[in-house]
């Protein structure tokens, strides 16, 4: 129950920010929006996995897999580690675009934390943290307790302009090949939906 309490405290305090703006001096690396959620978005083309389809291998060969073209980006964790995103190739993955004031990914935490725990050795979650400062993203990480997912700190927009990111929270959802199937907002049962299919 205090954990709880700790989590709706912290959700309410960011809920009194709203989601509604951006920092200004944090925008302008967002472009305009235009169409189509996914669109933009690099298609992995005739890339394919190579990872076993036969139940129950969580970890695919990685000599054998072809990296699609969503997964080739790097970037650097919150602690200022270097990642690759073409280690998670082989297995689904769910990106996660979220902002530290933001109190619609404040809300969302606890889902993305609870579907980690129980799906992460079938698939990867990637938080990016866009439109705030290091610190405040470590303090929201920290908050929220969704340490256990790895996150970036994408604050120059780098990855969000890669997949036409223009506002939080949106998750892009990649299968185990790499595609693409679904840009955009992901209410928690729609999210636990799609996790429980990329995972069948």
């Amino acid at each position: 129950m205090r954990r709880r309490a700790v989590l709706l405290s912290a959700a309410g305090v960011l809920l009194a920010a709203g989601c509604g703006g951006e920092p200004s001096e944090s925008s302008a690396f967002v472009e305009p929006a235009g169409g189509s959620s996914s669109a933009g978005i690099p298609s992995p083309g005739s890339s394919s996995s190579a990872g076993s389809a036969s139940g129950g291998s969580s970890t695919p060969d990685k000599s054998k897999i072809s990296v699609p073209a969503a997964l080739k980006f790097s970037g650097k964790t919150l602690d200022g580690k270097a990642f690759d995103a073409t280690t998670l190739a082989g297995k689904p993955t769910i990106l996660w675009f979220w902002a530290p004031w933001c109190a619609t990914c404040a809300s969302e935490a606890q889902s993305v934390r609870d579907l980690h725990e129980e799906y992460g050795d079938r698939l990867s979650f990637l938080g990016i943290a866009g439109m705030g400062g290091n610190r405040e993203m470590h303090q929201f990480v920290k908050d929220l307790e969704v340490g256990a997912v790895t996150h970036l700190d994408d604050g120059a927009g780098k990855i969000w302009k890669k997949f036409k990111i223009t506002e939080q929270s949106l998750y892009v959802v990649l299968d185990r090949a790499g595609q693409v199937r679904h840009t955009g907002y992901l209410d928690d049962l729609q999210l636990t939906r799609q996790v429980k299919a990329l995972v069948a």
